[in-house]
């Protein structure tokens, strides 16, 4: 049974930022899930009108390393539950019906978001936080809570961690970095210039740069060595990217901490504990 899935939520994200021929592709999966899965890329070009070329050049502008790919995440798709339909609040609801569509929305953007998640450079990612000098978190906006969550996180195991959502504040900060040290820039939309300019002024420096961004191309994971990538579901009146967005980038920073923590497990536990004893020793009398 394949693990990969994803291929049903990202088609459905970007279909509309696709190329005609391309979104003819795309809607067709869509439409035909369990049948595309069986189809070759020229079958799949017939069946769709367009052609097998195009159905390459679709895999790659969504981020597919091939048709094959696709086709496994999408099977990946079909072996648990249909996704559910994000649902917004309506005038005058009842509580309990608004508090059923706030979990939904906030369980399917998780799930989607975890679907899309490529563990390959999750892994890489790992790899080079548990290695840094230290690590800088940038975040504007909503986004910032996910910076400050980190940096919170991160500190309690002994990580030279801080967060900035002042542009100048963190360009002083980025301005010492260098190649042993790691910038995280959190952006829903991929394409805050605030973000933007502080991970250019990293790759500058030499530091190691990771983006959290909305699935699909942007200015800032272009910039990133690696990039993490959550549901990009489109945002109803009030589920804006305030909400949504938070859930997901929170749940990534989450994934990093608990991957980080188990991969220097026994250092994790001495750290944490040691943070514990400086909390109650604060509290005492």
């Amino acid at each position: 049974m394949t693990h990969l899935k994803g291929g049903l939520v990202i088609l459905k994200e970007m279909a509309d930022h696709l190329p005609p021929s391309e979104q003819k592709i795309a809607n067709y999966i869509l439409k035909n899930p369990e049948a595309s899965i069986m189809l070759t890329a020229l079958m799949l070009g017939q069946k769709s009108e367009t052609s097998s070329a195009a159905v390459i050049r679709m895999c790659k502008s969504l981020g597919f390393k091939s048709f094959q790919e696709l086709k496994l995440r999408v099977a990946g798709d079909l072996q648990v539950e249909s996704s559910t339909e994000y649902r917004d609040i309506e005038p005058n609801e009842s509580n309990r019906e608004i508090i059923d569509k706030v979990t939904s929305n906030t369980l399917q953007t998780i799930k989607d978001t975890v679907d899309i998640l490529d563990v390959k450079e999750l892994e890489q990612a790992i790899s080079i936080l548990r290695e840094a000098s230290s690590v800088t978190f940038v975040g504007f906006g909503a986004s910032y809570i996910a910076a400050i969550d980190a940096e919170q996180k991160f500190v309690r195991i002994n990580k030279n961690a801080q967060a900035f959502s002042d542009l100048h504040m963190a360009a002083t900060s980025v301005a010492n970095k260098g190649k042993e040290d790691v910038v995280v820039g959190i952006s829903f939309s991929g394409n805050t210039v605030e973000v933007e300019k502080v991970l250019r002024l990293a790759k500058g420096k030499g530091a190691k740069t990771i983006s959290i961004t909305k699935y699909g191309k942007s200015k800032i994971n272009e910039l990133s060595d690696l990039s993490l990538y959550t549901s990009a579901a489109k945002e109803a009146t009030f589920r804006s990217g305030a909400t949504s967005s938070r859930i997901a980038q929170l749940h990534v920073i989450d994934i990093l901490f608990m991957c980080l923590a188990s991969a220097q497990y026994e250092e994790t536990i001495e750290h944490l504990d040691e943070t514990r004893e400086a909390i109650s020793f604060i509290k005492e009398d």
